[in-house]
């Protein structure tokens, strides 16, 4: 079963878990993605607050954030490989697609923010490749907003996959990677940092586009 298929599952309601490649298993933040949690809402503001022009929010989930800008008058557009996610964010009256963020989006190039939340810097276990493709999408001078894991996390690159009590999903590539080396991510994938911030247990930072991707994976990682 197809890891898309169990995160599906989970917004539905259904209890999942993530496993490690090297074994240990946490649980999915599903009530977080839904905008459920109380306890997140104040780190759920700062992804947003700064953001004052068009913003598209890559890997969206079930649209908090996306619902939580368009009630600003922001406009903006949530982009999620899971039916599901942009089911349910549609549902919350919020524009989404099914896509594959290093495919062909709308606004290449105009998008003054882009938001990064929930660990989705680690989608395909190439922080810089997402980062790079984040830069894309932005105009010059654009900001990147971006949840990091907490400081001394390192970067740690790996399979992982998505359970049920009942189904276990194939392994896929993530990655994971400290706010202490954000700075330095952000330098290979064309960015400068601006400002890092905790809230909530929470770590966010600030990346204002600047050119071009100057380093590979390989390269940052050594």
């Amino acid at each position: 079963m197809s890891g898309i298929d169990i995160f599906d599952l989970a917004l539905a309601g259904e209890d999942c878990w993530v496993r490690d490649a090297d074994g240990p298993r946490h649980r999915l933040r599903t009530r977080r993605w839904l905008g459920f949690d109380d306890a997140d809402r104040p780190a759920d503001m700062a992804l947003t607050c700064c953001c004052d022009g068009p913003t598209v929010d890559l890997g969206c989930g079930p649209g908090r954030l996306v619902t939580a800008l368009l009630r600003r008058g922001i406009i903006a557009l949530g982009v999620d490989i899971s039916p599901m996610a942009v089911a349910t964010t549609r549902f919350r009256g919020a524009p989404a697609l099914q896509r594959d963020l290093f495919g062909p989006l709308p606004g290449d190039g105009r998008w003054s923010y882009a938001i990064l939340a929930d660990g989705n810097i680690g989608i395909g276990g190439d922080p810089v490749r997402v980062l790079a493709r984040t830069g894309q999408l932005l105009t010059r001078d654009g900001i990147a907003v971006v949840e990091f894991a907490r400081p001394g996390s390192g970067f740690v690159s790996q399979p992982i996959r998505l359970e049920t009590k009942s189904r276990v999903g194939d392994w896929f590539p993530w990655a994971r990677v400290g706010v202490d080396r954000a700075e330095e991510l952000a330098a290979a994938a064309g960015f400068r940092l601006l400002a890092a911030t905790e809230v909530s247990g929470r770590h966010i930072a600030w990346l204002r586009w600047s050119g071009r991707q100057t380093a590979s994976i390989a390269e940052w990682a050594s």
